[in-house]
């Protein structure tokens, strides 16, 4: 980092957008000693943290703890109605004496009354642990747990100097903002540099309508009140996966509408695959090849038309079939910035825009929808923008994962990607159920996969398919990020038992194919 000369009058970077790309932005901004304003009119940390991904990641953490309690009984841990009268699991004989008889829970089997009591007992001490669903409280939690990270990147900005401004930023030029206040009052601020970070919302449909009750986009699930028996979700990407694994995990009869051969179309097939069978294993109806047409309410729910003319009831229909950038009205083609086809706006891989001076990063660019890209993105746009040296955004190094259960995580080259460049490679596939860490937690779907140079052997990506898919991803990111071999992988220490170690197991593996 070079700061600026602290003699000079400070450079003024103004930021719109709270978003990760956005906040980050704004500290790198003041680190390197320029005077930042931010503009914001949703709240700090935009869609991502009130809307978005801390929302649903919250309820999706919620729902996993419903996927281990359905786990439970293949561990030995059962509720009171489900152990079985000991009576009918050890033959109780008159010889024994009074000696109390041990039933196969390795619990005194008792007769008579003492069944009777027991039954009874268990009765109470099941109406006080059985698990529900209360809706209302899930979504309360969530929504407050986003106020305070919200609150939390507000204190830290503050701390650091950086001024906020709650309005609605617009340009008026290549090196002017315009705020516009909730009061109806606007504030011009002339800018050195410009960082767009502008976000995305749900796309909708013309002939699905969200209304906020029945019809839902992912950002009016919070408002429920009660768990939808029966949720229609349209799409199956990322988005339409997460969802329809959570609530079906919540206890939502789910319908997965998808126009694709298989869900989760842009991933890994067999991650995909795999995924597609546990959502059909745990009672979820999936729709191959069928588009939605049209979404209606009806007296008690909706009505979802196919476009081969097929009708689904439900009681509510989640629509998730992308976003689309938040760019128009705000004065960007005016002002000459480029925006494409599907109005993003087009940046290079320093996050500079058409226009000099004004940059752009996170969801309104189309780069690659990930807050960790986003803030990637505005952390270089502002370093260039004041003058640093900057190493320009690679793609190829970005982990992404898909919070379903089990999670899909990857980074570097996909095997598709391999594939469709005719590139040279050896990959090598390790089911998680030989792992002895999985055994030992019940988990039997998911897999470790790794992709390496037949040659060099070094890392050219993976897949993990796991339980906290997100954490095991690292040691693979950092592998694809500097080059490692998969000689350099195995050689490393893993726990055992861990799931870590199927990653050491994976790459002995490719190490002893490399170069044959």
């Amino acid at each position: 980092m070079t700061p600026l000369d602290s003699t000079a009058v400070p450079p003024h970077v103004v930021v719109v957008g709270g978003g990760p790309g956005g906040y980050e932005a704004a500290l790198v901004a003041r680190s390197h000693g320029a005077q930042v304003t931010l503009v914001e009119q949703q709240g700090l940390g935009g869609a991502a943290v009130l809307t978005d991904v801390v929302p649903s990641k919250t309820l999706i953490a919620t729902a996993e703890w419903m996927t281990i309690a359905d786990r439970a009984p293949e561990l030995g841990i059962r509720m009171p109605d489900d152990v079985v009268d000991p009576l009918s699991d050890v033959d109780v004989s008159l010889a024994t004496g009074g000696i109390p008889v041990v039933s196969a829970y390795g619990a005194p089997a008792l007769g008579g009354a003492g069944v009777q009591a027991a039954a009874s007992a268990a009765g109470t001490a099941e109406e006080k642990r059985k698990h529900f669903v209360d809706l209302q409280a899930v979504n309360k939690r969530v929504l407050a747990l986003a106020r305070a990270q919200s609150a939390d990147i507000r204190g830290r900005l503050e701390r650091e100097g950086i001024r906020i401004i709650a309005g609605k930023g617009r340009l008026d030029g290549p090196a002017r903002v315009v705020a516009e206040l909730a009061d109806g009052t606007t504030e011009v601020l002339e800018a050195e540099s410009i960082l767009l970070a502008l976000g995305a919302t749900p796309r909708t449909l013309p002939t699905a309508v969200p209304d906020g009750e029945r019809i839902l986009t992912w950002t009016q699930v919070y408002n429920l009140r009660e768990l939808p028996e029966r949720l229609i979700v349209v799409g199956s990407g990322v988005t339409g996966a997460e969802f329809a694994g959570a609530y079906n995990a919540l206890g939502s009869d789910v319908v997965l509408v998808s126009s694709r051969d298989r869900v989760l179309p842009g991933e890994d097939e067999d991650a995909a695959e795999l995924l597609e069978g546990v959502f059909r294993s745990r009672g979820m109806t999936v729709l191959s090849r069928s588009r939605a047409a049209s979404a209606v309410r009806t007296d008690d729910g909706v009505e979802v038309t196919l476009s081969d003319g097929r009708v689904v009831h439900g009681s509510h229909v989640l629509v998730a079939v992308g976003g689309v950038p938040a760019t128009s009205g705000l004065g960007l083609e005016e002002a000459g910035v480029r925006l494409s086809e599907t109005g993003h706006i087009v940046v290079d891989r320093v996050s500079r825009t058409s226009v000099r001076g004004i940059y752009a990063s996170g969801d309104c660019t189309g780069v690659l929808p990930l807050a960790s890209v986003a803030a990637m993105q505005g952390r270089i746009a502002v370093a260039h923008a004041l003058g640093d040296a900057v190493q320009p955004l690679a793609l190829r190094t970005v982990a992404s994962n898909i919070f379903t259960a089990p999670e899909i995580a990857t980074v570097g080259y996909s095997e598709e990607k391999l594939r469709s460049q005719n590139s040279r490679f050896i990959t090598t596939t390790l089911p998680l159920a030989r792992n002895p860490r999985a055994k030992m937690l019940g988990v039997k779907d998911g897999f470790v996969k790794l992709f390496a140079h037949p040659e060099a052997g070094v890392v050219l990506g993976g897949v993990v398919v796991a339980p906290r898919a997100s954490e095991l991803i690292f040691p693979i990111t950092l592998a694809v990020q500097h080059r490692l071999t998969v000689e350099d992988v195995a050689s490393a220490f893993t726990i055992y038992p861990s799931l870590s170690g199927s990653i050491a197991e994976g790459a002995r593996v490719l190490d002893a194919r490399v170069g044959n």
